[in-house]
């Protein structure tokens, strides 16, 4: 391996608040599953899924949104 390794992409803002409704974190609305899993996911998986994430925010009410200016 030549070099170190290449950074792994994450949506992290480093908000890392979880809404109990939606079970999604507020800053990247990633799972908890999917931020524990994260470094163990193939780098298609880690896209398919970061291309779903703005699809999520209908899942969270908009005035939890709005807390953390997200709406």
């Amino acid at each position: 391996m030549d070099g170190p390794p290449k950074p792994i992409a994450t949506p992290c803002i480093k908000v890392c608040v979880v809404d109990g409704e939606s079970g999604l974190c507020m800053g990247c609305f990633r799972t908890l599953a999917e931020v524990a899993g994260w470094s163990a996911l193939d780098a298609d998986e880690r896209d398919r899924i970061i291309t779903d994430l703005p699809h999520r925010l209908s899942r969270v009410r908009p005035e939890k949104l709005a807390m953390f200016g997200r709406a």
